[in-house]
């Protein structure tokens, strides 16, 4: 009867840690996929520009976007439309924004429910290239369906509590669909992210098309990615927090929440 019980508990053991070997092995054929490690990492700036499509009142929106990123965490999203320029950015502590979509032309501090996508796009690599240095946990749950297709499933608990499901096309190994749960103030955000259309950018792959909105309708909003550059010169003052926002940000406390 013991001999069973260590049996059953050695088997319970090699099975988890064959687990997280498959997920760490996927982690690294995913970064292969995309080019390695050391050439990812030769890119410490990027400007991603292009067109977002997604449904308005009456009729659908276009508008421009234009996304910087600079290492460690720093990124700044402008969408222009209409002659008007919204703005959201990340200085690596605090978020910033300004609206005047909805007639808020003054930069404002962003509060913790708005800025939970702005930290996940200041991750210049990704929640999966050093993982657990950035205090995200992997888990491989096998395979699924995408659209028919089949593809691998990999869960990643984000430091913050947030929950990223990747999944893998199991020939390329690159992602095709992305599934986040943001947990705040109690409740669960949702949404779908679909990626496709990759294209080498310096030797490194990256999703040209970028389809996203809520489970019951994952492709209300579209973005077409037309240029993506590396290594652009970019200063950290392009992402700092406004002259008039800095005492705000010091009453309030409001930074991020890596």
């Amino acid at each position: 009867m013991r001999h069973t019980a260590m049996v059953l508990v050695v088997t319970s053991c090699l099975g988890v840690f064959a687990c997280a070997q498959t997920a760490e092995e996927l982690v690294n054929k995913n970064i292969q996929a995309k080019c390695g490690l050391e050439k990812i990492t030769t890119a410490k700036t990027r400007l991603t520009t292009g067109r977002i499509k997604g449904a308005g009142r009456r009729r659908a929106m276009v508008a421009a976007f234009r996304e910087m990123n600079m290492r460690p965490d720093l990124v700044r999203l402008n969408i222009s439309m209409q002659g008007m320029t919204a703005v959201q950015a990340y200085d690596g502590s605090a978020g910033w924004q300004t609206n005047p979509f909805r007639g808020r032309k003054d930069p404002e501090l962003m509060g913790e429910d708005t800025l939970r996508d702005l930290l996940l796009a200041s991750d210049f690599d990704g929640p999966l290239v050093d993982y657990a240095a950035k205090g995200n946990q992997i888990e491989y749950l096998g395979h699924d369906m995408v659209d028919g297709d089949d593809a691998l499933r990999l869960k990643v608990t984000l430091k913050n509590g947030d929950i990223v499901y990747y999944y893998l096309d199991p020939d390329t190994y690159l992602e095709i669909r992305k599934e986040i749960q943001q947990f705040v103030r109690g409740s669960v955000r949702e949404r779908v992210v679909d990626l496709g259309s990759y294209k080498p950018v310096d030797g490194v792959m990256y999703p040209f098309s970028i389809s996203e909105g809520p489970k019951s309708n994952p492709g209300a909003q579209v973005t077409t990615v037309n240029k993506i550059e590396v290594n652009v010169a970019f200063q950290e003052s392009d992402f700092a927090l406004p002259a008039s926002l800095r005492t705000e940000e010091k009453k309030s406390g409001l930074v991020g929440v890596h």
